[in-house]
This record gives structure tokens, C-alpha cells and sequence, in this order.
């Protein structure tokens, strides 16, 4: 069995997330979403998410493309790695993980795993940003 993982905040969910998910799906047999803690999410986005970490892992948990949805953990960005032992790992298109880093860890903590970035769709229309800008105008 291939296990796909891919990661996000998924604070609002839209087309974009769901083209994200299920191109990964395509690369394995079960595919596990984690959802980032708000406390890492603030740090890389330097904002809060609209919605709160269990808000968002049970949205991604009730996609019916995710096999299995957690949550990050706090301690270190790449320690849900080493839970997962994942295949393949899914970046998406605008994720600020350089490849070469991923490899690094992925090296370090001795888990062969294959990366691909996923393309974006559509991703002038959709992104949580510019949804988020939509709103508030």
C-alpha cells in the first residue's frame, strides 16, 4: 500500500484544496491531510487562520478523498514524518518547503519518501488569501 501525505492549513476549503488532494490521491492508495496547529500556522503565515485547528482537521477529515486527517505536531514542523512514514509527500504549488530541505530531513530521520509539488488550479480565483480578501471587501 502507498501511502500519499500531504499537509496544509486548509482554513477555508475550496476548489484549489480539493484539485491538491485528489491529484495526490492519484499517486498512492491511502491519503493522509495534516491539517496545521494554529501556533504553526500563525509563525509561517504570520496571521491567524479564520477558523481553529479542530474546526479544520474535521473539515478535512469529512472530504471523502482524505483516508485519514490529523493534526501537526507542535513540537517540530517534520516530526509528523516519522508517524506517517510516508511514500510520497504532495507539496502544494505556493508551500514555503524548499524540496531540498524536505530531502534533508527526510535523509536525517532515515525515510525514503518521494516529493512532488502538486501545480496550482486556477490559482487566481482560487486561494484562501484572495478568498479572505474577497470577504473583507
Amino acid at each position: 500500500m502507498v501511502t500519499v501525505m500531504c499537509a496544509g492549513t486548509f482554513d477555508i476549503i475550496h476548489k484549489g484544496h480539493l484539485f491538491y488532494l485528489n491529484e495526490a490521491k492519484k499517486l498512492g492508495d491511502k491519503l493522509v491531510v495534516v491539517v496545521g496547529r494554529d501556533s504553526t500556522v500563525s509563525k509561517i503565515k504570520n496571521e491567524e487562520p479564520v477558523n481553529d485547528e479542530n474546526e479544520r482537521l474535521e473539515a478535512v477529515k469529512g472530504l471523502e478523498v482524505v483516508d485519514l486527517a490529523v493534526l501537526g505536531k507542535k513540537s517540530n514542523l517534520f516530526d509528523i514524518l516519522e508517524e506517517v512514514k510516508p511514500d510520497v509527500i504532495c507539496l502544494g504549488y505556493d508551500q514555503r518547503v524548499e524540496e531540498e530541505d524536505l530531502e534533508k530531513e527526510l535523509k536525517k530521520r532515515k525515510i525514503k519518501s518521494k516529493i512532488v509539488r502538486i501545480k496550482g488550479y486556477k490559482v487566481d480565483k482560487y486561494k484562501t488569501s484572495k478568498i479572505k480578501d474577497k470577504i473583507k471587501n
